[in-house]
């Protein structure tokens, strides 16, 4: 039996990049999808919120309008959720695709309801175009999903290995966490996800558990109650 019976995995758009560094490795995208097929296999049930920083960053595009910005990042994440979608039917795990902007000739409308009943009989659900709207992350689309499917827990999949009090990339004396509450990921401003979806996770206490996707393994290693990451609660 899986440790966690209803996940929302988040996975960020650079992890699908793998070791291209853009666009989609699907290779490594497949591997991911082979870890999440052993999930569905052990009994939990998947929702996928996937980013798309593999194709754009609204941010990064300080000259035009952040609203339009943001609604490019958001087809962005549709193309890595059609190409999630690919793999998992490859390997025969049944899953829809639901956006927050409607494109029905690819996708369902995202409706609670019908996501539920989806999970419910064993099919993956990924989310796509984040909230539906400009100036919130998908982190924060991470967030709303998991408290509208009653997940037990929010997998962030990344390409860091647990929380740290500084960035363990510029620090080499930077401290990972084992364990860590919302009050201190944010008056500590620790990076585990934007404010805003940290606040909405602390309110409606949803645990969040931070682990490396460069090993794909790592997904089902965390179904299965394996120790890794860092863990972020309200209280321990």
């Amino acid at each position: 039996m899986p440790g966690y019976k209803r996940i929302l995995l988040k996975v960020s758009g650079e992890a699908l990049a793998g070791s291209k560094g853009m666009g989609i490795d699907y290779d490594f995208v497949l591997k991911v999808c082979e870890s999440i097929k052993k999930c569905v296999e052990a009994g939990a049930q998947i929702g996928i919120v996937v980013g798309g920083g593999n194709f754009w960053r609204g941010k990064q595009h300080a000259k035009m309008d952040r609203t339009r910005a943001d609604h490019i990042g958001m087809l962005a994440t549709v193309m890595n959720s059609l190409a999630l979608q690919d793999a998992l039917e490859n390997l025969g795990v049944p899953t829809r695709v639901q956006t927050a902007i409607q494109m029905q000739a690819v996708a369902e409308p995202v409706i609670r309801n019908r996501a539920v009943r989806h999970l419910e009989k064993g099919r993956v659900v990924i989310f796509g175009c984040g909230t539906g709207n400009p100036f919130f992350s998908t982190d924060t689309a991470a967030a709303l999903r998991a408290a509208e499917i009653e997940a037990d827990i929010i997998f962030k999949a990344t390409n860091a290995d647990g929380v740290y009090d500084k960035d363990p990339n510029k620090y080499p004396d930077a401290v990972k966490y084992d364990h860590v509450t919302f009050s201190e990921v944010l008056s500590k401003e620790l990076g585990v996800m934007d404010m805003t979806a940290a606040a909405l996770c602390k309110d409606t206490d949803m645990p969040i558990l931070v682990f490396n996707i460069k090993n794909p393994e790592n997904i089902y290693n965390a179904v299965i109650g394996e120790k890794i990451g860092t863990i972020v609660k309200g209280v321990f």
